[in-house]
């Protein structure tokens, strides 16, 4: 039996490879170095064309590129990944432009075009949202860039799995209204395991995080940690019948040394996002900033975007998000980022 170096995570919660049994705690129990601050790269967009998201990611990929010493080219492996968001349906997705813009750019520093991988969770959402072919046209943006359905589980190692006796999946958008007279077939030891998506750290040299922001009533906000590991995995929406679990399910799936090796960095645009009533999308309460940006800091840009947020929410007269979902704070604890918005240090990229 063999375990991954997970040391930054509790005893009871972990990735194993073999199988391995836990009782789940409330919160992550283990307290590490905290991380060392990281700076948030910003854009401003003077409109969202295709041709200015070209313009403005290759200049902060360029930037990012140039401070860190990280070159965005093909390695041993010579693949990229892309973790889309879609789940919110049309309205509330990774923006097509700046998925094209990004492969663009990782194109000009030498990867082929059919080696840049797209990753997604619902099939019907990404075909909604313009990720896989229309039914009607046959027609996509992404023509030659693989798209990778993770719900269709082709995509998962049974040797890699997240351990958590909490019972049974369901859907995460459509909650328990998507299981109502739906026997589970499934094994209590498979119910309580969650397997990741391997491309993105197996197949690739390395990949890139580019959320959508949406409050969430269990997870507080939906955005670059959630869309690297709930949204990332199987059988993860479970976690949300236990309110106290998912938080902590989220920070320590994020301290995943193996996930984090190859994970280069979260990129978001502010071309929509949602203050209330997420993760549906509903338009009433959508805003849009003509802004992008990029950091290794996921818990900082979801900071920054609860910040938002929570502003909204109050001028609309809302309470902000519960205090007491402390899923950013777990995260800030396991070193994974930092959640001090004033201390951030930006980038400006013209």
């Amino acid at each position: 039996m063999r375990f991954l170096p997970v040391t930054l995570l509790s005893s009871a919660l972990f990735w194993a490879v073999a199988g391995v049994a836990a009782p789940a705690p409330e919160t992550p129990t283990a307290v590490t170095k905290p991380a060392e601050r990281q700076p948030v790269w910003e854009t401003r967009l003077p409109n969202f064309s295709e041709s200015t998201y070209e313009r403005q990611v290759e200049a902060m990929m360029a930037q990012f590129e140039q401070a860190t010493g990280k070159r965005l080219v093909p390695g041993p492996k010579k693949k990229a990944g892309l973790k889309i968001y879609a789940d919110s349906g049309p309205g509330m997705a990774t923006p097509v432009p700046l998925v094209k813009a990004v492969i663009a750019a990782l194109e000009r520093r030498g990867f082929e075009h059919q080696d840049i991988f797209l990753v997604g969770l619902n099939a019907l959402r990404l075909r909604m949202t313009g990720y896989l072919p229309s039914l009607v046209s046959g027609e996509t943006p992404f023509n030659g860039n693989p798209v990778y359905v993770l719900e269709s589980n082709r995509f998962y190692d049974p040797v890699w799995f997240y351990d958590s006796p909490l019972p049974q999946r369901f859907d995460p958008i459509l909650i328990v209204q998507e299981t109502k007279g739906v026997p589970n077939s499934s094994t209590k030891d498979e119910d309580r395991k969650s397997f990741l998506a391997t491309p993105l750290f197996l197949d690739a040299d390395f990949w890139i995080n580019l959320p959508v922001y949406t409050d969430h009533p269990t997870l507080g906000i939906n955005g670059a940690l959630v869309n690297a590991t709930l949204w990332n995995a199987s059988n993860t929406a479970r976690f949300f019948r236990s309110p106290g679990n998912a938080p902590a399910a989220v920070a320590e799936m994020s301290a995943i040394p193996e996930l984090r090796q190859t994970w280069m960095f979260t990129m978001a645009s502010l071309e929509h996002y949602q203050f209330i009533g997420g993760p549906f999308f509903n338009s009433l309460y959508s805003a849009s900033e003509p802004l992008i940006w990029l950091s290794t800091d996921p818990v900082m840009l979801d900071s920054m975007a609860r910040d938002r947020i929570n502003a909204l929410r109050k001028k609309g007269g809302f309470e902000p998000i519960d205090e007491e979902i402390r899923t950013l704070e777990f995260a800030e604890t396991l070193g994974v980022g930092s959640t001090r918005t004033k201390n951030v240090k930006i980038i400006e990229v013209r």
